[in-house]
C-alpha cells in the first residue's frame, strides 16, 4: 500500500528539521496557559509573559484567579492583547478549578474534555486542541494558519475548508499517535517560519519539488 501524502510530507520535514521538542513547558498547566497566551502572538512573547507569572509566584490556577485583573494584565503584557488575555486566562482557570483541576479532567473522555474546553469563553478549537494534545496527551491534531498555508500550497487541502474538516482529514490520514501528532504540528510551525512564509522562500523549501505552487510560481 502506498504511503499517504500526509506521511510523506511528515517524513521530509522530519528529515530536514529533526525532532522539535515541542511544547516547551514544565507542567501540563503551563502548556494550557501558553495555549491561551499564544493566540495572535509569537512564542517568544509568550515565554516572557509566563516568566513574569513564574517570577511573581502566579503560575497556578489559584493564583491567576486570585490576581486583580490589572495586575494580571500587567504580567501578561509581553504577550499582547493583555487585557483580553487576562480575562480569557481567568475564565479558563475558574473553569479548570471548578472541574477539579488536571487530575479530574484527565479522567474525562476526549470528546467530553474537548467539549468542556470549548465551553470556556476565549477557548477556540485551536487552543482547545493544543491543550488536548500537549497537556492531556490525547491524539487530536492541531490545525493552525501554518497548516492551512503549507498544505493548500501543496494542493493537499483547501485553505478555505472548515477547522473540523481539516482536523478530521489529518486524524484519518495518519496513524493516530500522540507522539506523531505532536511532532508533526511542531514541524509544520518550523517549516512555515523557515521556508513557507507568507512570501515563500521556495529555494529553501524541502517540499518545493512536490509543491504545485512552487512549480508555477503561484505561492
Amino acid at each position: 500500500m502506498p504511503e499517504s501524502p500526509l506521511l510523506t510530507v511528515y517524513g521530509r520535514l522530519f528529515e530536514a528539521y529533526g525532532p522539535q521538542h515541542w511544547w516547551p513547558a514544565e507542567t501540563p498547566f503551563e502548556v494550557m496557559v501558553g495555549a491561551v497566551l499564544t493566540q495572535n502572538t509569537a512564542w517568544l512573547n509568550v515565554e516572557k509573559a509566563i516568566a513574569n507569572l513564574r517570577t511573581h509566584d502566579a503560575l497556578s490556577a489559584e493564583a491567576i484567579v486570585a490576581a486583580p485583573h490589572d495586575q494580571l494584565a500587567a504580567w501578561l503584557q509581553p504577550s499582547g492583547y493583555f487585557n483580553i488575555k487576562a480575562r480569557r486566562l481567568q475564565n479558563f482557570c475558574h473553569w479548570y478549578l471548578a472541574q477539579g483541576g488536571f487530575t479530574r479532567l484527565q479522567t474525562w473522555s476526549t470528546p467530553d474534555l474537548r467539549q468542556g474546553l470549548l465551553s470556556v469563553n476565549g477557548v477556540g478549537p485551536e487552543t482547545a486542541d493544543d491543550m488536548l494534545l500537549y497537556a492531556f496527551e490525547r491524539p487530536v491534531f492541531v490545525i493552525d494558519a501554518y497548516t492551512r498555508r503549507i498544505f493548500s500550497r501543496l494542493g493537499l487541502l483547501s485553505a478555505e475548508a472548515g477547522y473540523e474538516h481539516l482536523r478530521a482529514t489529518f486524524e484519518q490520514g495518519l496513524p493516530r499517535e500522540v507522539g506523531l501528532f505532536k511532532e508533526y504540528h511542531a514541524l509544520i510551525v518550523q517549516h512555515a517560519k523557515v521556508a513557507c512564509r507568507r512570501r515563500p522562500q521556495c529555494g529553501e523549501c524541502v517540499l518545493a519539488g512536490a509543491c504545485p505552487a512552487a512549480q508555477t510560481g503561484a505561492a
